[in-house]
């Protein structure tokens, strides 16, 4: 298993483009791959499940991976995060 946090950099944080965007790059991956925000877990490959967690910007989220590529995984997904989804 391998985890990372990161702080979403885009103010209106993850709506539906950058959401889609993020699970777009997480079905890329093998890996089983979850976000947690705060005491809440879900399926970083559901776009229900990104968007249920209310992600805005300045948010700390971690993203956790279990898989044959869950560092590789984890590393993109942080990097798209930090990026700002291009906004």
């Amino acid at each position: 298993m391998f985890v990372k946090d990161v702080v979403v950099q885009n103010q209106v944080g993850l709506h539906a483009r950058p959401a889609t965007f993020f699970i777009q790059k997480a079905n890329e991956f093998k890996s089983a791959i979850w976000v947690e925000k705060e005491e809440r877990r879900i399926n970083a490959k559901s776009l229900l499940g990104v968007l249920s967690l209310g992600i805005v910007g300045g948010s700390k989220i971690h993203i956790i991976a279990e898989g044959s590529d869950e560092e590789e995984a984890v590393n993109a997904l942080v990097q798209l995060v930090e990026s700002g989804f291009a906004e």
